[in-house]
């Protein structure tokens, strides 16, 4: 007499019904890929952020003003006449306003996006800004910096990319 063929446990067979899958190896390559590629896009991204686009100020166009002509006129006396001598007109005058020149002021100890937004209120729109440890970081949140010197002096003149700011990051050492 033969037993039917079984589908269960077999008593020739050694292997454990209740051991794990064999695992794949982990594919560090495609890891190592896919981290170099993420760290090379926020480089890029810093960069971008910290140099603004573009190294070259955008010069506003200059700003013409017309100043209309102005007539004066005498009412005539009793005595008709050919033309008043009190009768004047001024010929169109028209000025360019100075775009891009200011007053540089004092902006030590404020933070650097104070400063530059004071600079900017004086008609200058590029000013530039350095690590003042010479480190050569690149200041990509303004808020986040001091100034700590600056060049020229407050009171002189300044044209676009004349004000250079020297900074460092508000919570390190400074005489402010």
């Amino acid at each position: 007499m033969s037993l039917p063929p079984t589908r269960g446990f077999d008593p020739g067979d050694d292997t454990d019904p209740f051991a794990k899958p064999p695992s794949r190896s982990p594919n560090t390559g495609a890891w190592i890929i896919l981290g170099a590629a993420v760290i090379l896009l926020v480089i890029v991204i810093a960069v971008v952020v910290g140099t603004g686009g573009s190294d070259d100020p955008v010069a506003a166009p200059p700003v013409t003003v017309t100043v209309a002509p102005s007539t004066t006129v005498s009412t005539p006396s009793s005595t008709p006449s050919s033309a008043s001598p009190d009768s004047t007109t001024d010929a169109p005058r028209s000025t360019t306003a100075a775009s891009g020149e200011g007053i540089m002021p004092q902006v030590v100890c404020m933070n650097l996006q104070a400063a530059q937004d004071l600079i900017q209120r004086t008609g200058v729109f590029y000013s530039r800004s350095r690590d003042a440890t010479g480190a050569g970081r690149a200041q990509i949140v303004d808020r986040n910096w001091i100034v700590v010197a600056q060049s020229p002096a407050a009171g002189a003149r300044i044209g676009e990319g004349d004000a250079v700011l020297s900074v460092v990051k508000t919570d390190e050492p400074n005489p402010c």
